[in-house]
């Protein structure tokens, strides 16, 4: 199959401590790791090395830290050919800091990313892809929202129109608030977790946010909810999909909604029905998060073939 993918690239300082700092304090991390990440970075990446042809469409400065954001994009085999180069500004980094209970805190620049010049998208590109995946930062401000709304139009007027997928994230809901609402709900396949979903919504539970995505028009709704799997909805249904645990011990949650985003669509565009899919999904989540930096754990399709196959 043929993913197109409209999301940043980045390179992420990782910091392992056993408590986040206080203003004016000083900590020593445990441990310290730079790995390139980045939402459409780490889904293009699973999605290629589960044998897809990806295209990416991202924008990186002219510095030293682009070739290392695109270094596992390049190995991987996803396409570059919507990669474009910034002069000025530079290319995004991430500072992530994670302590061993789950808390993180993260400062995050999208630099070059928020440029994704819109007169350079090759609309028969999108039109003759299997599925459009956006990740959410990318329509929350700046050419690269315009651009994100450009490929969503020609996925919708394609011949053959190509179904949409949407990943929300933390940041780009904590910037656009419910304004974001409008701009996602007409997805094929709306993703986000628990927090994200009720900001939003502007509402205090699940099943009142999903009601009300549902009266907005919501097809298919997949929520996150962490440790308990993930919740698929549509106006018909609604089913809690169980976790899968992982062989080996979780170490950063860095990147891993982005992998479930991934083989989500992998495994939905396979046939498969939703919940299964998510069963999919939560496994391939779960062992990304078994080793440090979001696209660090190669996720195999021998990986996703057993929890794929059962009912």
């Amino acid at each position: 199959m043929k993913f197109y993918v409209i999301g940043d690239v980045t390179v992420d300082h990782l910091y392992h401590l056993d408590q986040l700092p206080t203003p004016g304090s000083e900590t020593a991390p445990s441990r310290a790791t730079m790995e390139p990440g980045g939402a459409g970075g780490t889904i293009s990446v699973t999605l290629a090395r589960l044998g897809h042809s990806v295209i990416l469409a991202a924008r990186v400065g002219d510095d030293p830290f682009a070739e290392y954001a695109l270094g596992r994009v390049r190995d991987s085999g996803v396409s570059e050919a919507a990669i474009q180069r910034d002069p000025a500004h530079l290319t995004s980094t991430i500072t992530v800091m994670q302590t061993p209970d789950g808390l993180r805190a993260m400062i995050s620049d999208g630099a070059a990313n928020r440029q994704l010049d819109p007169a350079k998208l090759k609309k028969k590109d999108v039109e003759t892809s299997d599925a459009l995946i956006i990740s959410a930062y990318s329509l929350t401000e700046g050419p690269q929202r315009e651009y994100s709304l450009k490929a969503i139009e020609a996925a919708r007027n394609a011949k053959k129109p190509v179904p949409v997928f949407i990943d929300l994230g933390t940041g780009a809901v904590n910037k656009a608030g419910t304004k974001l609402e409008q701009d996602v709900i007409g997805a094929d396949y709306l993703m986000l977790n628990q927090h994200e979903l009720l900001a939003l919504t502007g509402t205090g539970s699940i099943s009142t946010a999903l009601a009300q995505l549902g009266a907005g028009g919501a097809r298919r709704v997949i929520v996150k909810v962490g440790k308990m799997g993930s919740i698929v909805w549509t106006p018909d249904e609604t089913e809690l999909v169980d976790a899968v645990p992982p062989e080996g011990s979780v170490v950063d949650s860095t990147g891993a909604g982005d992998t479930f985003t991934a083989a989500f669509a992998h495994a939905a565009l396979s046939g498969l029905p939703l919940a299964r899919a998510a069963r999919a999904a939560n496994a391939a989540g779960a062992l990304a998060a078994t080793r440090f930096g979001a696209q660090s754990r190669e996720i195999t399709p021998g990986d996703l073939a057993t929890v794929m196959s059962k009912k």
